[in-house]
């Protein structure tokens, strides 16, 4: 399937986008297996790949005591998670049926955590206080048409000092054919400004399928992403690239430890995500 590039007012974009996420919620409920967090030491796979690189950079080498707000946070797993490092934890959707799942999780599973419905773009109006960590990851800017926007909430919300972390799909992989039987461009690197139409009533994990299939996303390069950060007045201070994801972008790609991977030969030729810790001072 390949996507129309549209022109698109923003609001029309993220209403489209919201409904789609919201019909998504009762799938991922099914999906994401959320009868683990009834065993009190389990956290999300993204969590566990994400945690010990974010400490790393932590003065205290823990998230625990501090105050973290995660963007995007969706049905949760990942904000539960961070609490159960012993953060004091916000999560940050604009999709109410998700919050709703997210904080019924919760509360069965005995996690404390603050939820806050909010468009991204429009999180530091809404969101009270300070954090010592901003934390996005996985599936997050590809949504949002305005990344200065968006890096202008991040250094809102942060205390001096804060530290921020995201982890997302490389804007290379994002380029690729998930179809082609080798690794081949199909769509654009850098965006025009334009958003690009998507009619998929599948998502990305489970089988069920959604009511209201019509999104669109934006394709951001690195340089973007990164640029917006440096603009809004953070310190880079560290940039990885990834070989694996934590879902199967393309049906080539294999099975490797819990994450997906292209097939050996080819792991070296593309990056499947990026990882950035930025820093306010």
């Amino acid at each position: 399937m390949t996507p129309r590039n549209v022109e698109i007012d923003w609001e029309a974009a993220r209403h489209a986008n919201q409904q789609n996420w919201n019909d998504r919620v009762p799938l991922h409920e099914d999906a994401y297996g959320l009868d683990a967090f009834d065993d009190p030491t389990h956290l999300s796979d993204v969590i566990r790949h994400d945690l010990p690189v974010l400490e790393s950079f932590l003065a205290s080498h823990s998230v625990s005591g501090l105050d973290v707000c995660h963007l995007q946070c969706h049905i949760g797993t990942d904000t539960i998670s961070l609490a159960r490092a012993g953060a004091t934890v916000t999560g940050v959707d604009f999709s109410r049926p998700a919050l709703r799942a997210a904080a019924e999780l919760a509360q069965r599973t005995g996690a404390t955590a603050t939820w806050v419905e909010t468009d991204v773009l429009e999180a530091r109006s809404a969101v009270k206080g300070e954090f010592d960590v901003v934390y996005t990851s996985i599936g997050t800017v590809t949504w949002l048409e305005d990344l200065d926007r968006w890096a202008a909430q991040i250094a809102a919300l942060l205390c001096r000092g804060g530290t921020f972390f995201i982890r997302d799909g490389h804007p290379s992989l994002y380029a690729l054919d998930e179809d082609a039987a080798t690794l081949t461009i199909r769509y654009p690197y850098f965006g025009d400004g334009r958003a690009q139409q998507w009619d998929d009533a599948a998502t990305y994990v489970g089988d069920g399928t959604v009511a209201h299939p019509r999104t669109f996303e934006w394709p951001h390069p690195l340089s973007e992403i990164i640029g917006a950060l440096l603009r809004a007045g953070l310190r880079l201070i560290h940039f990885d690239e990834g070989r694996t994801l934590p879902w199967q972008f393309s049906p080539r790609m294999v099975e490797v430890d819990g994450d997906w991977a292209w097939p050996e030969g080819e792991r070296n030729l593309v990056p499947c995500t990026y990882t950035i810790v930025a820093r306010r001072d």
